[in-house]
């Protein structure tokens, strides 16, 4: 799999599960909030400030996880979607990836066609099993809780691009 590392430029992520924990705490006003780890957020930002194009596909329509991902640098990012099928394929033409140059992470049933089309495909420690099936790498982080730092330290370091001379301390939040 480490080889399949040395031409990735771009990132795919669902973001519940993934990004984050997986767990949704409504507030009595209908809010719904999730948690995400900082230390996946350093590894986003500096994949960005690098170079590295960052995707996200998300079921999730929330205004606090467009901020999240607005202030670690990211600008494709494409949340409500019902059919992540039709962005992905929008997404590889569009964008004129190609399968050397990308890979997914998804971690439940709505990711499982694109898992399975993926050139690589990767999924947290804690994903249904059928995803774990798909999954050409099985991070032993689980959702919200290191995956994406894995794979794309595992890029960044395989690339010898993982060293930052003025590593940023931002935390990503952003007020507005």
């Amino acid at each position: 799999m480490l080889d399949k590392l040395k031409n990735i430029n771009t990132f795919i992520f669902d973001v519940d599960g993934v990004l984050t924990n997986g767990h949704v705490l409504v507030t009595e006003s209908g809010e719904q909030l999730r948690q995400f780890n900082i230390k996946d957020g350093y590894a986003l930002q500096l994949a960005v400030k690098k170079g590295y194009r960052i995707i996200v596909i998300s079921g999730a329509k929330s205004s606090g996880v467009e901020k999240r991902l607005l202030g670690l640098g990211i600008k494709h990012i494409f949340l409500g979607v019902s059919d992540k099928m039709a962005v992905y394929h929008q997404l590889i033409k569009e964008e004129k990836l190609k399968a050397d140059d990308f890979l997914y992470v998804g971690d439940d049933i709505p990711d499982l066609a694109i898992m399975k089309l993926a050139p690589l495909a990767v999924c947290p420690s804690d994903a249904v099993e059928e995803i774990k099936e798909a999954a050409h790498y099985v991070s032993p982080k689980a959702g919200g809780a290191g995956v994406a730092r894995d794979i794309i330290e595992k890029v960044l370091k395989i690339q010898q691009n993982w060293f930052d001379a003025q590593p940023s301390a931002h935390d990503g939040a952003i007020n507005k």
